[in-house]
Formats: C-alpha cells, sequence, structure tokens
C-alpha cells in the first residue's frame, strides 16, 4: 500500500501531521472492518459486500495522503540535497520490512490452512516456497501461474493487500524520475490527464465490476485501473500540498474521521445508464471530498492529550495493521466457508476479536520488528551516505 506512516517520511527538522496521521489509521482500521464482510460476500459467493461497501476506496484517500506527504518530504530535496539512491533507500526501509513480515505471516497461514487453494486443489510445498520469494522481492504473481497458489488471481497470494503497495512503488518510482520536477501548471495538466483516465474507467464501469475495487490481480483491466487508482489521487495529493494554505477549523480529526466513515459505509449505488451512478460516487469521493478531507486534516491540530493520543496510536499502527491483516482474514474466510457462516449476526464474537487482534498483532510487530529493523537499516545505509 503506500506509505502509512506520515512522520518517517520527514527530514528531521520538518515537522509532521497528526491529524494526517490519525485519519490513515482511522481509514486502515476501517479496510479491517471491511475486510471482515469481504468475508461473507466471498464465503456466500454474493457479488455485493454489505454494510462497509465503499470502504475500498479507503486506498484511494490512502494514495491521496501518499501523494501529499511525499511532495511535502520531498519535493524542495530530492535530485538537488538528496540524490535519487537516497530516496529510494529512504522509501524501501520505510515501507518494506513489514512487506517481508506480512508475506511470512501469510505463508504460515496457508500452511496453517493445509496448502490448498479455495476449491481444495493442493499446492505443492515448492510453489509455496518460490510465492514466498518472490511476495518478499515483490514479484507479483500473474494469473494461472506456478506460484499463484491460492486460485482466485492475487498479485500477491500471501497477503492480498500488498497490491497496492506494488502500485505505490511504482507512483515513487515515477515521481523520482520525473513528476518532481513538474511546475504546478504541468502537474495540475498530468493530474487533470489522469483523473479524466480514471473517470471514463469509472464512469463506463470499463471493469464490470460496478465499482473501482481493481488492481489486486495482474490481468490487463486490473492492472490498468489499479495503476490509474494509484497515479490520479496519488498526484493529486501532491497538487493539494502545492497549493495548500491552512485554514481554521477546530476538531478537524473527528469531522474527518466521521466523513470517511460515513462515506465508507454509503450502499452500493445500482444503476449503469446513461453512466455508472457508483462510480460517479467513487468520484466525487476522490476527487472532491478526499482531497478536501486532508486539506482539513493538515490544517488542523490536536489541542488535547486524548486527541493527541488517539492520533499517534492510530498512526503507528496504520500501516502494520494493513499490511499484515489479511494473512489471519484468510483463515477468517476458511472458518466461514467451512461451517457455512454468511452473516456478521452469526459470527460478530469472532470478527470483532478479529479486528482487536489485528490491532495489537500490529502494534507488537511495530515496536519488536519494524521500528528495530529500520533504525538499523537507516543507520547502516543512510548515515553512512550522509557521512
Amino acid at each position: 500500500m503506500q506509505n502509512l506512516k506520515l512522520s518517517a517520511t520527514f527530514s528531521d527538522s520538518k515537522p509532521h501531521y497528526d491529524i494526517l496521521d490519525g485519519l490513515r489509521g482511522v481509514a486502515a482500521i476501517l479496510v479491517l472492518w471491511y475486510h471482515v464482510f469481504e468475508g461473507y460476500a466471498f464465503a456466500a459467493g454474493a457479488p455485493i459486500i454489505e454494510m462497509p461497501n465503499h470502504a475500498y476506496l479507503a486506498v484511494d484517500f490512502f494514495f491521496i495522503l501518499s501523494g501529499f506527504v511525499i511532495a511535502y518530504a520531498y519535493d524542495d530535496r530530492i535530485g538537488k540535497s538528496m540524490p535519487l539512491g537516497n530516496f529510494f533507500k529512504r522509501r524501501l526501509i520505510r515501507l518494506h520490512p513489514m512487506v517481508v513480515l506480512g508475506a511470512v505471516f501469510g505463508v504460515i497461514t496457508f500452511l496453517m490452512q493445509g496448502s490448498v487453494q479455495w476449491d481444495g486443489t493442493h499446492v505443492m510445498t515448492s510453489a509455496v516456497m518460490i510465492a514466498l520469494l518472490c511476495a518478499m522481492f515483490f514479484i507479483p504473481a500473474v494469473p494461472g501461474c506456478y506460484y499463484e497458489i491460492r486460485g482466485n488471481g492475487e498479485m500477491f497470494p500471501l497477503n492480498g493487500p500488498a497490491w497496492s503497495l506494488f502500485f505505490e512503488y511504482i507512483g515513487n518510482i515515477l515521481y523520482a524520475l520525473f513528476i518532481h520536477r513538474f511546475s504546478n501548471r504541468a502537474l495540475a495538466i498530468w493530474t487533470a490527464l489522469m483523473g479524466i483516465g480514471l473517470g471514463f474507467f469509472t464512469l463506463t464501469d470499463f471493469s464490470g465490476y460496478g465499482n473501482l475495487g481493481v488492481g489486486w490481480t495482474l490481468d490487463t483491466t486490473n492492472f490498468i485501473g489499479g495503476l490509474l487508482r494509484m497515479l490520479f489521487p496519488f498526484s493529486l495529493g501532491m497538487l493539494v500540498f502545492r497549493h495548500f494554505k491552512p485554514v481554521k477549523i477546530r476538531g478537524a480529526f473527528w469531522i474527518c474521521s466521521l466523513i470517511l466513515f460515513v462515506l465508507f459505509h454509503v450502499p452500493f449505488i445500482p444503476g449503469l445508464i446513461p453512466i455508472c451512478y457508483n462510480g460517479l460516487f467513487e468520484m466525487i469521493c476522490i476527487t472532491l471530498v478526499f482531497p478536501l478531507l486532508v486539506w482539513l486534516g493538515a490544517s488542523g491540530s490536536t489541542t488535547d492529550r486524548f486527541s493527541s493520543g488517539v492520533c499517534k496510536f492510530l498512526g503507528d499502527i496504520s500501516f502494520p495493521v494493513y499490511i499484515i491483516h489479511y494473512p489471519l482474514y484468510y483463515l477468517f474466510y476458511a472458518w466461514l466457508i467451512k461451517n457455512q457462516y454468511y452473516t456478521f449476526g452469526q459470527t460478530w464474537v469472532t470478527a470483532i476479536l478479529l479486528i482487536a487482534g489485528n490491532i495489537v498483532l500490529a502494534w507488537c510487530c511495530l515496536k519488536i520488528y519494524d521500528e528495530p529493523v529500520r533504525r538499523y537499516l537507516s543507520n547502516r545505509f543512510l548515515n553512512r551516505k550522509i557521512k
């Protein structure tokens, strides 16, 4: 997925936006909530995910945040005081340790399931090990290839949500190579072109899904959709930063969190003529509402210890909880299928424990693994470069 901890991208001299940290954490937890209901739909073979129906738009919100933060952290340094190699090192150190851990968790849970695809076909151990190796080096699986071990076309079959990080890496590479060089005018034109592309893809229901939940597999339509899902909001986030002027607002974190919660729980909107109405809602969120939330979040500040503590905690666990939660959800999905549980009412205790357990696990992984590993890698590869 993309950069999910704002402060880690900044230089030591730059402050970070506490409320944007917190909002990223809110969106990440809503993804956990969404994936619970994805399990019921998957187990029942239902075409529509109920309850947090639009929470997949959290990915698009992440991309806008990422563009804003990358521009804030690096626009005035990359290619100047910071060589490109140093930029790539920083991004890899920030993101990749947890990517590796998510892949390890994925292989453990796959073996716990009995090393079988969703249709019950047994998978050879060699294929599982290749899948692990490819996941660690971020090599995606093509649908139907030997190491696409779950059999449903996932780009990263050991940890499905890693697909968004794949596109985040592409966005970071493009930013470093040429996007950061754009003038404000050129960036606006580029963003408009990407928006037209995403708008066409979404409003015509090009994928045939009826929604923008694309990018998770490497078929042609999903790759195009995933690339547009990243390029437009990422560029839009950069544009927001370059024109950002704070406004006065109180309670920005709580207001923006409530708006995200409501938007993500809007039911699926049927209708394809003359345009995809659900796609229109998605484009309104991405083009208008999410940039406004980023603007308000960047403008606000936490004024009490409780809000500050909430934002810090949510910001700390946002990336870990997003990138390591899905392996446990695979076990949850297998349990739903085996017992033919298709509703939240049947399994609400397990579902709540699953979400809470993932939050605790994410915090433990952050403190015991991610922060020490990043500290070591920073000292090893960045300080030496500075010297």
